[in-house]
């Protein structure tokens, strides 16, 4: 894994942790962290080193630059900006699309809390670029009318007793235009903290990237 500086809109330089498999990638996942989250999530990290496992190259970003993170923990305001993160993200897709090792691979974006939010805003900006999308205890209510524009197979994961975020889920998948599957870990909190829960989100994101982001796939323009 090798630490990259992804330039974003304003002289913004975001920090960024890419992981490309030695025998080449079928695809690359696009990791948009939580509120008051960021590259060096344990939880995020655990689910990329599983996509890597299955060939899948990783880009792990820092959303907000690191002075934005330090203003950010006095307000806390710009963790929950879904628009500007998802801007963000469309930078990183940019980055990704000039990258040698990666140009080329069919791209999916996995949120997690408020990246969630900002990941579906993306995809919907960008439906000819984004193949897949996971959502790992997230709240895509936030991303607001941009859901009915979401073509990208979007799969939901939600812990079984994170029941408002269920409910936040259940309502969101309704409205999703795209192919959409709401999975529920059972016992699972917010954070799937209890055994094994985190496993299982991994290997969902795993199988469901494996699906959509197949190489017999067209690749992003």
């Amino acid at each position: 894994m090798e630490t990259v500086g992804v330039p974003a809109a304003g002289g913004r330089l975001l920090e960024g942790s890419l992981d490309v498999p030695a025998a080449g990638a079928t695809g690359v996942v696009l990791f948009a962290h939580g509120s008051g989250s960021g590259r060096h999530s344990p939880r995020n990290q655990l689910v990329a080193a599983t996509l890597g496992q299955a060939g899948l190259a990783t880009l792990l970003l820092d959303l907000l630059s690191v002075g934005e993170e330090a203003a950010d923990r006095a307000g806390g305001r710009l963790r929950f900006d879904v628009g500007l993160l998802a801007g963000r993200l469309q930078a990183a897709m940019d980055w990704l699309g000039g990258e040698p090792r990666t140009r080329a691979l069919p791209l999916g974006l996995f949120g997690a809390s408020t990246g969630a939010a900002a990941a579906l805003l993306a995809a919907a900006a960008r439906p000819g670029e984004v193949a897949a999308v996971v959502s790992r205890g997230g709240r895509p209510d936030l991303a607001g009318p941009a859901l009915e524009r979401v073509r990208a197979p979007t799969l939901l994961v939600v812990g079984g007793r994170d029941e408002q975020v269920l409910a936040l889920n259940r309502a969101a998948r309704e409205r999703l235009a795209g192919v959409a599957e709401l999975e529920v870990v059972p016992g699972a909190t917010h954070l799937f903290e209890e055994p094994g829960a985190l496993e299982r989100v991994a290997g969902l994101a795993r199988d469901w990237f494996g699906r959509w982001l197949a190489p017999d796939r067209s690749p992003r323009p």
